[in-house]
């Protein structure tokens, strides 16, 4: 039995240990296990709740690399499936010491783009409090998007809550158009809905935060609350009912890498939920996960556990 559920796919990536070399030059590498729903699952493991998380990887090293670090990061890999006949997905990260490192995706036909929505049936949704939803999945296959809406149709129909993250991956989606016509489509499954202020400009055509969320809450009858995420400026809320605001951010002296910070934000938001806070507490929670993890290199580092979480806020709210 878990408290959060998500459906993604785990990307092994080698990242380089040559700092700016770029990913031509780079001779170097570690590996380790990403994915933005992957992410969060960490982190809310770490904060001490149950997570499940669901997808396909080959019946190859990559593969079992990825169930066994899942495993070893205490998130459920009870839903994860091998399929014999495609690989596991993997990306190349450079290491920069300024701004966003660049990335180089292998995950064309993977063995998580031919994840069956018949696996759907086999997850138990008991107990389960939160289900995150996320944008990516449903970008790299046809067959992923059909087990997506599935998956958010069998949520729905037990009344279980969901965020719904739009998390933008352009080269993953045959054109912008087709991105941005199946990404406010999805978001329809979302109680919550998470977009940046960029993806905003990107899905709607606006940077006002306000416009982003009146443009989601009239999307669909199920979405009662839209947090747009203003970057170290923090969060605006707007819910159904018309009540709005905005959540300050935390001052960062210097961000290492912003990989994660989304997901730190997410993470910290379910998290607050379940455990009662109010969703402005829990938007406060979600800012300063992302503030920790863009302190950090990697896509997770950053994640509290929840003594850190609790003296950060704690450090922050002195200094205020």
């Amino acid at each position: 039995m878990s408290e959060i559920l998500t459906l993604g796919e785990p990307i092994v990536t080698f990242t380089s240990t040559d700092l700016n070399a770029g990913l031509v030059d780079s001779i170097n590498y570690y590996k380790f296990l990403g994915g933005a729903e992957l992410n969060v699952m960490i982190g809310a493991t770490r904060l001490g709740h149950s997570t499940e998380y669901i997808s396909q990887v080959g019946a190859d090293p990559l593969g079992q690399f990825a169930v066994k670090e899942i495993a070893k990061y205490h998130v459920g890999n009870h839903y994860i499936s091998t399929d014999d006949h495609n690989w596991t997905a993997f990306q190349l990260k450079e290491l920069v010491d300024e701004g966003d490192p660049s990335t180089f995706n292998f995950r064309r036909n993977s063995a998580a783009a031919h994840f069956d929505k018949s696996n759907i049936d086999h997850i138990d949704f008991d107990g389960v409090k939160i289900a995150h939803l996320s944008g990516i999945f449903p970008a790299i296959s046809n067959q992923a998007r059909e087990a997506f809406r599935y998956f958010a149709e069998q949520l729905i129909q037990r009344g279980i809550r969901t965020t719904f993250d739009p998390n933008l991956r352009p080269a993953l989606w045959e054109s912008q158009e087709k991105m941005i016509a199946t990404i406010n489509d999805l978001a329809k499954y979302g109680e919550i809905v998470l977009p940046g202020i960029n993806e905003g400009e990107i899905l709607m055509g606006s940077r006002d935060p306000e416009k982003i969320a009146d443009f989601y809450l009239e999307n669909s009858e199920r979405t009662q609350t839209v947090v747009v995420k203003l970057g170290p400026e923090g969060a605006y809320v707007k819910n159904k009912a018309g009540d709005s605001y905005t959540v300050q951010g935390f001052k960062v002296e210097k961000v290492v890498d912003t990989v994660g910070a989304g997901d730190g934000f997410a993470l910290g938001l379910i998290t607050g939920l379940i455990e009662g806070l109010t969703m402005a507490q829990a938007v406060e929670r979600g800012n300063a996960v992302g503030a920790l993890q863009v302190q950090t290199t990697g896509d997770n580092d950053g994640y509290p556990t929840p003594e850190q979480l609790a003296s950060y806020l704690a450090k922050e709210q002195k200094e205020a």
